[in-house]
């Protein structure tokens, strides 16, 4: 049990400070503009404004099929991989927050689902996503300083003649040499590939050797020729870990498997049908919360009112929880959300009704109070769990919108689990059983 309920609600009182600063929205003070608030630590750094998904922001919804045709079976999951990454970064580029990229697989088809909220020059996202990877290996200039050598700038390299095209494939593996642990990335190139590479290798041994994907540069600094290499196949090493070197595998497989990109099917939402869906989950929301105070005020009274105040609070911690992961809230999020606010109440009741019981039955109200939550606590427990059972299955199996409203009713199921158990139960304590 708690101890000392005064110090626990202290404690209730600055987390809800805490959600409430986070919560705070744009807004202006004699023409001074206030921002959302940011976090911005060594561990953290994260722009606290609203992540609104495609049917709220608005934006274009594209369903892209890949060619496959020129790829080997065996390498087109590790292509349509590659394209989705590709595609990743390059909306990244054009600065969209949020944007939701999946594959799709049948037995025949391979295509990627694209989800690019709040985008104003629509046309110029399509034409981008629609580019096919270029990969490209690169020298130091012959001008370039002797410096450049061991503190190499990208713009001290220039082209080499090899590309993606050269490269047959990209692979991360353990390494197998004591001398470098951690893991390495395997290069095979084709016929034309390794002839170049052997000349490249030979004229600048000792020097780095750049990789660029659509003119970025990739795992920087870059790796530094060590020997010729005759055979075709070379060796990136780096003491990566498993992720770094998979990455980069990835990277390098988006040029040497280039996968032409059609477009299957292109849906436009507008920000005027985005601002109208905002306005009803607002109001979607507001008469969700009052009509569960209202209920609760007029059957539990004092003890609804401490229960009302607990789930005031749940909802600011809840919509703070967002801003900082962050949530991209959709219409269907939105509704786990609408829906959790039900289910925060639903262990109020319970317990309410437990300690009205044993008041019936001649206990204290002290004691009513510690009984209530302990009979109804494993009640609960269990209520919870398994919905959060539910969640994890609908985010682990589900996509796009399915997996935005997992996501919103596991958090709000969460915290409800606080509200009620902490919250009111410190309310109830120090309000309710103290006057008594």
């Amino acid at each position: 049990m708690l101890k000392n309920p005064r110090r626990i609600l202290l404690l209730i009182v600055l987390l809800t400070i805490a959600a409430v600063f986070l919560d705070l929205p744009k807004f202006k003070i004699r023409n001074i503009e206030i921002s959302h608030p940011k976090i911005n630590t060594k561990l953290v750094k994260r722009d606290l404004e609203p992540k609104l998904g495609l049917d709220l922001a608005g934006g274009v919804q594209l369903t892209m099929s890949a060619d496959m045709q020129n790829i080997d079976p065996q390498d087109r999951d590790a292509a349509l991989a590659s394209a989705k990454d590709i595609v990743e970064n390059r909306i990244d580029s054009l600065g969209v927050a949020e944007p939701v990229i999946q594959t799709a697989k049948t037995q025949a088809q391979y295509r990627l689902i694209i989800e690019i909220p709040g985008i104003s020059d629509i046309d110029q996202a399509v034409a981008t996503v629609k580019k096919t990877a270029h990969l490209e290996f690169k020298i130091l200039k012959k001008d370039s300083s002797a410096e450049a050598t061991y503190a190499a700038k990208p713009e001290d390299f220039e082209a080499s003649g090899l590309t993606g095209k050269d490269l047959k494939r990209a692979a991360a593996a353990p390494s197998q040499d004591p001398g470098t642990p951690g893991y390495v990335v395997n290069l095979t190139f084709n016929q034309d590939g390794a002839k170049k590479l052997e000349v490249i290798t030979a004229d600048n041994l000792e020097k780095p050797m750049a990789m660029y994907l659509d003119d970025q540069p990739i795992s920087w600094p870059p790796p530094v020729i060590k020997a010729v290499i005759t055979d075709g196949n070379a060796q990136i090493t780096g003491n990566f870990t498993s992720d770094e070197a998979k990455q980069l595998s990835i990277q390098l497989n988006a040029g040497a498997l280039p996968v032409p990109l059609k477009i299957e099917s292109q849906t436009r939402v507008g920000p005027t049908i985005g601002a109208g869906s905002i306005q009803k989950s607002i109001f979607a929301t507001v008469v969700g919360l009052l009509s569960v105070a209202l209920f609760m005020v007029i059957y539990y009274r004092i003890l609804g009112i401490f229960a009302v105040l607990a789930l005031f609070i749940y909802t600011l911690i809840v919509f703070a929880i967002f801003k900082i992961i962050p949530v991209t809230l959709t219409l269907a999020g939105i509704a786990g959300f609408v829906l959790s606010i039900g289910m925060a109440v639903d262990a109020n009741i319970l317990i309410f009704e437990r300690i009205k019981e044993e008041v019936r039955w001649g206990k204290p109200k002290h004691e009513a109070l510690f009984a209530g939550f302990n009979r109804a606590w494993s009640s609960i427990r269990d209520s919870n769990v398994s919905s959060l059972i539910t969640t994890v299955i609908l985010f682990n199996f589900g996509t796009g919108s399915i997996r935005g409203f997992a996501l919103t009713l596991a958090i709000g199921i969460l915290v409800s689990m606080f509200s009620a158990i902490t919250v009111t139960r410190t309310f109830i304590r120090v309000f309710w059983v103290r006057q008594s």
